[in-house]
């Protein structure tokens, strides 16, 4: 659903309706997988690219290498800065610490905004509170949901994480599920966190929560297959992105189990075995709407004062419900990488 603008008294500037720039995202440019280094965007500047001054803007995520969730965030955020004349600097870090550096690092090169992600908060917050210093807006994307006003972010785009687990729990009651083994790739990750409690919320069953080394694809498959060996009542794995569902689909198989397997987040391999039946269904926040949004909104601030949801309300980008009864109307979008 969409986030209700709230004014922002303290501000001249009205919250700006970004419906319109969903449309403008769908000029998507490609993208190499992230790195740990800072990467200049590569998008050249389209026929349709804003005559105001060039700026340049980073964005900062946790993302692990190789994890193809964050190519489509930056798939997104290349082509608003294709469209905006905005010079992108993408860096990424799992580790909370090196991710903060990489802040630092965009505030000494004094770019002109900053869209980061706040998996761990409380790691983030006196780096964030320079860029702030030094005058340099910041928006968040993606996780942070919790956090985001009070280190005082201009505006945040994603979902509701704990709204998203709730709603996952609850059409895991429909399904017959009577034992969830939640998945956790990356321990401390509030994100992640929030989904399985609010599975854990809404579904009438059994809930457990397994934590596994999202970095380490065969360790993770290994401990799913031990679990699901161990405990035959398991009839339902939850999985927390595309990748760890698709491990977790030879896990079933290697165990000899009878669980069914659903999922956060959707690639490409992920749509493809919603069709086939192999993966339940998906719940979707959209990744590239947050990257394409959080560009949007620095240049929209910087040009025209915006403050999108009023500096107040969160953007909201899911959740929503992918499987067999509308994965054909996604598949087309997931083969190009921005679904």
């Amino acid at each position: 659903m969409n986030p209700i603008a709230a004014p922002f008294s303290r501000r001249v500037a009205p919250a700006l309706a970004v419906a319109t720039a969903a449309v403008l995202a769908l000029a998507g440019c490609s993208s190499s997988s992230g790195g740990k280094k800072s990467e200049e965007g590569t998008a050249d500047a389209s026929a349709g690219k804003a005559s105001t001054p060039r700026m340049t803007i980073a964005m900062v995520t946790h993302a692990p290498s190789g994890d193809t969730f964050w190519d489509t965030i930056r798939k997104g955020a290349e082509a608003a800065a294709a469209k905006d004349n905005v010079k992108l600097i993408y860096s990424n870090d799992e580790t909370a610490g090196d991710q903060a550096n990489l802040v630092q690092n965009a505030i000494d090169q004094k770019v002109d905004g900053i869209a980061v992600t706040l998996a761990k908060p409380d790691a983030l917050k006196d780096v964030v509170a320079k860029a702030e210093k030094a005058g340099i807006p910041v928006v968040g994307l993606n996780a942070g949901m919790t956090a985001w006003k009070e280190q005082g972010l201009l505006s945040f785009f994603g979902q509701d994480e704990s709204i998203s687990g709730q709603a996952l729990g609850t059409k895991l009651n429909s399904t017959g599920a009577k034992h969830a083994l939640c998945v956790v790739h990356a321990q401390g990750d509030v994100n992640l966190e929030e989904r399985c409690a609010g599975v854990k919320k809404t579904f009438s069953g059994k809930t457990d929560v397994l934590y596994v080394n999202g970095t380490d694809m065969p360790s993770v498959k290994s401990t799913i297959t031990a679990k699901l060996s161990q405990d035959k009542t398991i009839d339902e794995v939850v999985a927390l992105a595309a990748p760890i569902a698709l491990t977790a689909v030879q896990s079933v198989s290697d165990a000899g189990s009878k669980a069914k397997i659903a999922t956060f987040d959707l690639n490409k391999e992920l749509v493809s075995a919603i069709e086939k039946g192999t993966i339940q269904f998906a719940v979707d926040q959209q990744p590239y709407l947050q990257g394409y949004l959080s560009v949007d909104a620095l240049w929209l601030y910087k040009n025209n004062g915006n403050y999108s949801g009023g500096g107040e309300e969160p953007v909201l980008t899911g959740p929503a419900f992918v499987d067999k009864s509308n994965v054909d109307s996604i598949a087309a979008f997931a083969a190009k990488g921005t679904r």
